[in-house]
């Protein structure tokens, strides 16, 4: 799909409008109600389909499908990111009515630094079309290494601050405690971080580490460097309020990381063929109708399998509990007795 520069501009602008209106409506910092969270992310929601109708107007089918499988790929995967968002607010101790400032700095720092990405992986693909073969590979063996991570319920561990974040502590000091939403301050006479700074920058700099299987995967199902970038804002943009409506949720997606590991795994594939195309290689290619299908089923049995193994496993937990009690009980009434 041709977009002009205009077209670029007004996008960027529209979305940088949307960002600014969100960011004062909630400037004030307070803690986040459900009923909040489920609205703004409805909203969000809302945007991003009325985005797909213009692309359908403007742009037909193709676009319109390649931008909402993208959407749908980067929104699976940024409820993976969640975990991590939560390890590094429970690392940080972040007082809950500071939380959602924490989150949108974060988010429009990864939108950022993803822009990037996306300029980078486009220059990249016009320049070398064998790189779908590597970005294949990757995403096949990132799929590969999630499976493995699940089994060993690498959620469960604690955050580790990386190298470039502890470099910057070291460089100019943290104060020990919050004051407010202030990100520097002074103490002992000189210029410091405050821990809200501090978590601003793990979350921005952790999803670096998250873009570099979400980049590959959404070129994997369009090669517009718009929809890509599109996709990912939409994406990341109601990231904020997804946190706080199914943070209490998150734990209960037992099965996540296996449906993202066949979608990503689906997609490296996808990828393979296509090179496979490019190369002139008589494959056949996977279209975005069924990806988009195949994307969305994964999902919901992933989602429904999960919420059964949770309720399972809260059934059992109970009913130990429950015998627990009665042994205890038992016990009790038998030293009565004697």
């Amino acid at each position: 799909m041709n977009v002009s520069l205009t077209v670029w501009l007004l996008t960027v602008a529209a979305l940088c409008a949307l960002v600014a209106a969100d960011f004062f409506i909630g400037r004030k910092p307070h803690d986040v109600s459900i009923r909040e969270a489920g609205t703004w992310t409805v909203v969000w929601v809302v945007l991003a389909c009325l985005f797909g109708v213009g692309l359908f107007l403007f742009g037909g089918a193709g676009p319109t499908g390649e931008f909402f499988a993208g959407y749908v790929t980067e929104k699976s995967l940024s409820v993976d990111n969640l975990f991590v968002f939560v390890l590094i607010m429970g690392k940080f101790a972040v007082p809950s009515q500071y939380q959602q400032r924490v989150l949108m700095v974060g988010v429009i720092m990864a939108l950022v630094l993803r822009a990037g990405f996306i300029a980078a992986g486009a220059a990249i693909i016009s320049a070398f079309s064998w790189v779908f073969y590597l970005f294949g590979a990757f995403l096949i063996w990132t799929a590969w290494k999630l499976i493995q991570d699940a089994r060993k319920d690498v959620h469960e561990e604690e955050y580790q601050e990386n190298k470039l974040l502890k470099a910057v502590e070291q460089r100019f000091g943290v104060a020990d405690r919050y004051h407010g939403t202030k990100l520097w301050i002074e103490e002992n006479g000189k210029r410091v971080m405050t821990p809200m700074l501090v978590v601003m920058l793990a979350i921005g700099s952790t999803d670096v580490l998250f873009a570099l299987d979400s980049i590959p995967a959404i070129y994997g199902l369009t090669q517009d460097p718009y929809i890509v970038f599109t996709a990912n804002a939409f994406a990341l943009m109601g990231l904020r309020q997804l946190y706080f409506l199914i943070g209490g949720l998150l734990r209960k997606l037992v099965h996540l990381s296996y449906g993202l590991s066949i979608i990503l795994g689906f997609i490296g594939v996808k990828l393979v063929l296509h090179a496979l195309h490019e190369s002139g290689v008589h494959v056949p290619e996977i279209g975005i109708p069924f990806s988009l299908g195949f994307i969305v089923l994964v999902l919901a049995v992933t989602t429904i399998t999960s919420l059964r193994a949770a309720k399972k496993q809260e059934a059992a937990e109970a009913e130990a509990d429950g015998e627990g009690v009665e042994g205890v009980e038992g016990w009790s009434e038998e030293r009565s007795a004697t």
